[in-house]
């Protein structure tokens, strides 16, 4: 079932078997809060099981640009387009989400962006990027890195 993330009371509907669900919560919910400001957008998520072509193409983006592979399951992600960029998230057990921004126009931003929420320790699989940290009243201390996707997907 999909879910409208919450952002004035943050819950932690679907992140339940994260050891920081209500630090992933309030990563989700500072998330949902951006779009809801910035672009008017309700933040909706799904579980990983109904979410498989959102996760897969994520996937492999970070397979095949960086040879990356997340060892934490999925447990929901998001597709939608606000403008012409179309974005999609996932949210892992671990307290990581990483999104994937990519502008439809040829030559427009793409990206894929990696938080971890408050509490958790850094992938190994991410251990090679350095980590930004900034503050936020729905999450705490989120770090956030990001790289640049050379290729068309």
């Amino acid at each position: 079932m999909s879910y409208a993330v919450d952002f004035t009371d943050v819950s932690t509907v679907g992140l339940q078997s994260s050891p920081v669900a209500d630090a992933l919560a309030g990563l989700r919910a500072n998330e949902a809060r951006y779009f809801k400001n910035k672009y008017d957008h309700v933040f909706t998520v799904e579980p990983a099981g109904k979410a498989q072509s959102t996760i897969d193409w994520v996937h492999n983006i970070l397979e095949k640009e960086r040879g990356i592979v997340i060892a934490s399951p999925p447990l929901e992600a998001t597709a939608f387009q606000v403008q012409n960029i179309k974005m999609a998230y996932v949210f892992y057990e671990s307290g990581l989400s990483i999104n994937v921004m990519y502008t439809i126009d040829d030559g427009g931003k793409r990206a894929v962006g990696f938080k971890l929420s408050d509490g958790m320790e850094v992938p190994e699989e991410l251990s090679a990027f350095k980590f930004a940290r900034q503050k936020s009243k729905l999450a705490g201390t989120i770090r956030g890195s990001y790289f640049v996707i050379k290729n068309e997907y």
